[in-house]
């Protein structure tokens, strides 16, 4: 699954909004006299562009109300971390005792403590991986909910002050495609201080996530060595 369809969606859902050139009077149609003076081309009027750049997907993440669900996301998977951790640790364990196993341990044991180390390594991994695909998975629906919702703060802010286009960074720099603007404007702090303020959701606890951007893990524990 494309982790960055349900804030493309948003995006594309809301933003698209056209300017369309300054209209044109029509020129009459000239009287029946002989021969008339061919009229003269009416010269387009050119509209200046006022661009804005926003970072859509971390803008959602970094609202109050983004900022809650991923504290509560943490919370969800914090018993599977302490079991990937446990694991993890028994791993480690099992291994130093190999190693500092002496030289005469039968053959036989030694092959056994080898496979029962790789089939605990095994069961980490595999874990590991599914808790860190579920927790992306549920990251993405929780903020992709709140992209849904920023959609019309992020417009409103848009017209009230005058911009013609409006750019999502975030996905242009992952399309391979390098911007250039003015300072000033990226509107993302403009446009999560408008989102908190209308949403009137209030700030996490201190010990919320702080950064913008959705972890992208469940944070496992330190990888196992592999046995040899």
């Amino acid at each position: 699954m494309n982790r960055n369809l349900p804030f493309a969606s948003a995006f594309a859902a809301v933003f698209m909004a056209a300017v369309s050139p300054a209209q044109v009077p029509a020129t009459s149609a000239a009287p029946a006299t002989p021969a008339p003076a061919a009229a003269a081309p009416a010269t387009p009027q050119a509209i200046p562009a006022k661009i804005a750049v926003i970072e859509y997907e971390q803008v959602a993440a970094a609202t109050n109300e983004g900022q809650r669900s991923l504290q509560e996301l943490q919370a969800k998977y914090q018993p599977r971390k302490a079991q990937l951790d446990a694991l993890a640790a028994e791993i480690d364990t099992l291994q130093k005792q190999m190693q500092s196993a002496p030289a005469s341990m039968p053959d036989d044991e030694r092959a056994s403590r080898a496979r029962a180390i790789d089939v605990k390594q095994k069961q980490y991994q595999r874990d590991g991986e599914d808790a860190t695909n579920s927790y992306n998975a549920d990251v993405q629906e929780a903020i992709g909910k709140v992209a849904q919702k920023l959609g019309p703060v992020v417009m409103k802010y848009v017209q009230q002050n005058g911009y013609t286009m409006l750019l999502d960074n975030n996905a242009q720099q992952q399309g391979g495609l390098t911007l250039m603007w003015a300072p000033g404007t990226d509107i993302s702090k403009e446009v999560v201080d408008a989102y908190n303020a209308a949403s009137g959701v209030s700030a996490p606890a201190p010990s919320a996530p702080s950064a913008a951007r959705p972890p992208s893990s469940s944070a496992p524990a330190t990888r196992p060595r592999t046995s040899k």
